[in-house]
């Protein structure tokens, strides 16, 4: 539990360090932008690799056992997280939608030059929203640290995916997101089950690609 908050604190000075360094020139660049971090990504993990070895560490679940639900038994702690991570969409979801911060993000990310014209402080308000995003990163790897080998390369597979989800549910959106993850998780799911892993990934794989080919905005894409 205490590794919450200090996941919290670390990626948010470190989401903060590298929007000041970096990502603030390239906010209007996004090829470049996913260079960039794409680029500070390896050497975080680098850094992580000469601080603590390449050796995994594993964490405990403080939700031992199984749940009988609808006939089959299932992990109590991915039921927990499955639960916890549904309730935190829905809150961002609500608080995008209905807040005056929410409001003033959408008019930032439509129209950034008109939205500094009516008073935002878009170069404020970009800092928060990446930090933010450091931050709920850092979360989901705690939360996900005692279902996978924690090493310094545990991201790569989660950073494909978001990737996928992002190319089939569409940009700018949260509804985009959660259509994306429904898609993209569903279908590697069900694929892995039938066949095994690598045909799941390669059904994801190939169903990104037809839709960068024949729907590029996505199905959810931000108008």
């Amino acid at each position: 539990m205490l590794a919450l908050p200090l996941a919290l604190a670390v990626c948010a000075f470190i989401g903060l360090v590298i929007e000041w360094a970096v990502i603030r020139r390239l906010y209007r660049r996004p090829f470049d932008t996913l260079l960039a971090t794409w680029g500070l990504a390896i050497l975080i993990r680098k850094g992580v690799e000469v601080t603590f070895g390449r050796e995994y560490q594993s964490v405990d679940q403080r939700l031992p056992g199984t749940v009988h639900l609808l006939g089959v038994d299932y992990p109590a702690y991915r039921l927990v997280l499955l639960g916890l991570v549904l309730a935190l969409f829905a809150a961002l979801f609500v608080w995008y939608r209905r807040s005056n911060t929410g409001a003033r993000i959408k008019a930032m990310v439509e129209n950034p030059p008109l939205a500094a014209a009516v008073g935002i402080d878009t170069a404020r308000l970009s800092r928060a929203t990446f930090v933010f995003g450091v931050s709920v990163a850092g979360l989901a790897g705690v939360l996900l640290a005692p279902l996978v080998r924690v090493e310094p390369y545990m991201g790569l597979d989660f950073l494909l995916s978001s990737f996928f989800v992002l190319v089939v549910g569409g940009l700018g959106s949260l509804e985009g997101l959660l259509i994306g993850a429904t898609v993209i998780g569903g279908t590697d799911v069900i694929v892995s089950t039938v066949f095994d892993k690598t045909a799941g990934y390669l059904t994801v794989l190939t169903l990104s690609i037809l839709f960068l080919w024949l729907r590029p905005d996505g199905i959810y894409a931000r108008r």
